[in-house]
């Protein structure tokens, strides 16, 4: 992988790409809200010799510091589609983490024919009518939230509630030690993405996913409601869902080579 960067007035975006054939699927992995690039780095390992790889630290993740927060989730989509273009990426198909699944659907709305394929990894859907006005609300008041939960609780709650493994615990450990000593900018990095997402569902978009789909999910996902949303936005939509008996949050951690088999099945279903 080849790390690269990519200017914006309000930061840089580092990213890393592996392309060895224009004309082929391009793998986009999007991590969480606070997770920066290694959060697949299990997914980089398998898929590498496979396909074209993608993957960045969002704004104001890992290496894309320092970063204005002046930026929504469009903004994110829009420098995505750059990036992309830049690298003459022609068929790509985002597999998005949690909020790297926000980022997608927000692709998908602003560029419904360039997206080849959509992979939610526990993630929910972003319209306006899975979420209610009191949930709405919450999430555009947790930056004091995270900003005097204690660092000790918080960093536990970030490393055992989102997985399940101790290789998944590891990882997310490490990216959570990121933030020690600077508790501040973890609240802004979290409370600015969930009022970002808060004001995406509010635009009550359409954000429908045009391009072939899957749903992935760990059966032991506490965070939020995604087990409750994914299994409502597999009802309404006939999105087909796959569940990871034991994972957590990130299932893609805990469950690595089963879901890496769920995406390469889903790939070879686009060639």
């Amino acid at each position: 992988m080849t790390e690269k960067i990519y200017k914006t007035s309000l930061g840089d975006i580092h990213y890393w790409v592996n392309i060895t054939d224009k004309n082929a699927l391009t793998l986009v992995f999007l991590p969480g809200l606070t997770a920066d690039h290694r959060l697949f780095e299990k997914q980089i390992e398998y898929f590498e010799d496979r396909y074209n790889i993608f993957v960045w630290d969002a704004p104001a993740h890992g290496a894309s510091w320092p970063f204005s927060f002046d930026f929504d989730l469009m903004d994110k989509a829009e420098w995505l589609d750059e990036i992309l273009t830049c690298e003459d990426i022609k068929y790509p198909v985002i597999a998005g983490q949690s909020m790297g699944g926000y980022v997608g659907q927000a692709y998908s709305q602003l560029y419904p024919s360039k997206l080849k394929g959509f992979i939610s990894i526990d993630s929910a859907p972003l319209q306006r009518k899975y979420v209610t006005a009191a949930e709405i609300w919450l999430l555009k008041k947790m930056e004091p939230v995270y900003y005097y939960w204690p660092w000790k609780s918080l960093l536990k709650w970030g490393t055992n509630g989102v997985a399940t493994s101790p290789y998944g615990r590891k990882l997310m450990h490490e990216i959570m030690m990121t933030y020690d000593g600077d508790k501040k900018r973890y609240a802004k990095i979290s409370g600015h993405g969930m009022k970002m997402l808060a004001e995406a569902m509010e635009k009550d978009l359409p954000y429908r996913i045009e391009c072939p789909a899957l749903l992935i999910c760990g059966e032991k996902d506490m965070a939020g409601s995604c087990i409750r949303y994914t299994k409502a936005w597999h009802r309404n939509t006939g999105i087909p869902a796959e569940w990871i008996k034991g994972a957590g949050h990130n299932s893609n951690t805990d469950s690595p080579q089963i879901v890496n088999n769920l995406i390469e099945k889903f790939l070879s279903r686009l060639n």
